[in-house]
């Protein structure tokens, strides 16, 4: 079937489509009703069914065939060490860590925070839970006690798991000292946690309390899938709230594992054995959706990678690990492949490598610049695809689907909606948009499986963030528009549409500009307060590797480029060239914190953040230019 023809049926019959497509998920039990609409807009999939997340991720490939296969490869850069996994010892590993767990009195719908660094225990801890029915909470490791403890609070965890250390490139992070400071000033005390010792750094253990991972695990008995509900959740994933409070967004069993499962071969044409790399870490959305449970639950081989596109030890890092472990498919973020251009813009370091195995790129995260996108088909001669979606949804809202049918890439857009997921363009009152016409990108509801049913404990903050804007309909918080083929196009966060003398301009457009000029690595433009036109656009640029033009000609370029493509309203007249961007750790840009300092308000330093010393640099580089002010 065509694409066009998988997604009208998704569309026109929800219940037929995804009823069909659970068939490919091990039920303990059937459920009563593919989709549950009893509480508008609390909709739940699957509802009555029973299954285990892990045992279809593990297990039933163990019984059918897979047992010897690679399940899991770990490959350490920082550390200079491997480590593969088959799916029984896999399975094997996660068992016996679910019994260190049901040994602290863990059982279904008890939490469990883990705090780990880019280790194959991380996947473990994550598993086991799943196995038990207990409901997982990954927070980032090294994240600071503060943002620790406000987790701990809201999720209430009986356990936390974590490690002695994390690397992030040459550096060592303690994470215990950091774990026992947000215990100490969290309001909830985990009975226990558990402490996986790493080489480079040995923990201090509070007795009583610290267990040791190892000494657990030898001791523990191995521990059985538990049954649970489609509508159980798997795990709760904090992302960051506007009030400064995370929201927790809850992911269920039944639905998760039917659209990642779904999404492997549709989305991605990743087939059973095959391997699947997911350049990303396990404490945000596209660690647990790709890095664990898609690809497991697909029955191919996924890639842990602790390390970075560049430095350890060089911008050929993932042509190795590409090279060395045959992977078919890598899913990273466009700052990875701008990174790597920046430090190898003639892509030197790919030469080395034999690539023939791989045969696609998928790209999420953040907005792929056409430029970028250019570079890496023309590098590596293979579909290059950007797709686009959300912590909330946990997987794919628009892409090209490779595993349906190739459609052709217009750079610079996400190209179509993914069967299930039916996104409609409406102005402020609600109003569809015209082909072309920028406005708020909505889902209608229901949204398919996978997608987040509510917010931990907090059903009127999710009805309030995502349900409120418009009566049947998912705010996305991303504004774009729609074109005549039907291919979308995501301009910017709603916040990011700039309104320069009455006239609405996204900053995506005029970054999009700055990003194809030749000197150009990466960029990032905000709307800085303007007491006549309320605001005005400014941009932050880097330069690539050994550019040798003058700065102030570039910059003159850059404006005079801007002028050419967007017109003389968006009255683009500021440019910086700085070191770098501020980012978080899955490298979105921080462009509302830049906003800030350019309006000289007070920020609250973002949680998330790569390197708060970045800012300062900002603050220096915006002064120059007449803003930040007031700091």
């Amino acid at each position: 079937m065509s694409y066009e023809e998988i997604y009208a049926r998704s569309m026109e019959d929800p219940e037929g489509f995804w009823g069909e497509q659970a068939a490919a998920i091990d039920w303990y039990k059937p459920w009563s009703k593919v989709l549950d609409d009893s509480r508008k807009p609390f909709y739940r999939w699957f509802a009555g069914g029973e299954l285990n997340t892990c045992y279809n991720a593990l297990d039933r490939h163990v019984e059918n065939g897979r047992a010897d296969q690679a399940a899991l490869i770990y490959d350490s850069p920082v550390t200079q060490s491997q480590k593969t996994y088959t799916f029984a010892e896999l399975r094997d590993a996660v068992a016996q860590f679910a019994g260190v767990l049901r040994d602290q009195g863990v059982t279904k719908g008890d939490r469990v925070i883990v705090y780990m660094p880019m280790i194959p225990e991380a996947a473990i801890a994550m598993l086991a839970c799943a196995r038990l029915g207990a409901i997982h909470s990954v927070v980032f490791g090294g994240f600071a006690s503060k943002e620790l403890a406000t987790r701990i609070d809201d999720a209430k965890p009986k356990v936390i798991v974590s490690a002695s250390c994390g690397i992030e490139g040459s550096r060592v992070i303690e994470y215990k000292p950091l774990l026992d400071e947000a215990i100490d000033i969290s309001t909830h005390k985990p009975d226990h946690t558990v402490i996986y010792q790493r080489p480079q750094v040995s923990a201090t253990m509070q007795e009583g309390r610290d267990l040791d991972w190892a000494s657990a695990a030898a001791a523990a008995k191995p521990a059985d899938c538990v049954p649970v509900e489609a509508t159980d959740p798997l795990y709760i994933l904090y992302t960051s709230g506007t009030t400064g409070v995370p929201k927790g967004v809850v992911r269920d069993n039944g639905g998760h594992a039917v659209a990642m499962q779904w999404s492997m071969k549709n989305i991605y044409n990743v087939d059973p054995g095959d391997v699947f790399w997911a350049a990303s870490d396990v404490g945000w959305v596209v660690g647990h959706s790709y890095i664990v449970y898609a690809p497991l639950l697909q029955g191919a081989t996924t890639i842990l990678y602790e390390g970075k596109p560049i430095g350890t030890p060089d911008p050929g890092a993932f042509w190795r690990v590409i090279s060395e472990h045959k992977v078919k498919t890598l899913f990273t973020a466009p700052t990875a492949f701008r990174a790597i251009r920046r430090e190898d813009p003639e892509a030197e370091y790919l030469k080395k490598y034999d690539m023939s195995c791989f045969e696609a790129l998928f790209l999420a995260g953040e907005r792929c610049d056409p430029d970028t996108l250019e570079w890496a088909q023309k590098q590596l001669g293979v579909p290059v695809i950007d797709h686009w979606w959300q912590t909330e949804t946990g997987w794919g809202i628009a892409a090209n689907c490779l595993g349906i049918e190739e459609l052709p890439v217009k750079p610079g857009s996400p190209t179509v909606c993914v069967p299930g997921y039916d996104v409609r363009i409406l102005d402020e009152n609600g109003n569809e948009e015209a082909a072309g016409e920028i406005g708020r990108i909505m889902i209608k509801l229901p949204m398919p499986p996978g997608c987040l049913p509510t917010l931990w404990q907090n059903d009127q903050r999710f009805l309030d963030s995502y349900l409120s804007a418009t009566e049947g309909y998912y705010l996305t918080g991303d504004a774009g528009y729609k074109d005549e083929d039907g291919y979308l196009w995501i301009m910017s966060r709603i916040d990011d549409i700039i309104n320069v003398a009455g006239h609405r301009l996204s900053t995506g457009g005029m970054e999009e500009v700055l990003a194809s000029h030749p000197a150009v690595a990466e960029c990032g433009v905000i709307g800085a307060a303007d007491q006549l036109k309320g605001e005005l656009p400014v941009g932050l640029v880097v330069l690539k590797a050994g550019v040798e033009q003058p700065e102030e000609e570039i910059v003159g370029e850059l404006i005079a480029l801007v002028r050419q493509k967007i017109g003389p309203v968006a009255a683009f007249k500021k440019v910086v060239v700085v070191d770098r961007l501020p980012k978080t750790r899955s490298g979105k840009i921080l462009r509302g914190t830049m906003k800030k300092i350019a309006d000289g308000e007070s920020y609250k330093m973002p949680a998330t953040i790569d390197d708060p010393a970045i800012l300062d640099e900002i603050t220096e580089a915006l002064i120059r230019i007449g803003y930040a002010k007031h700091q």
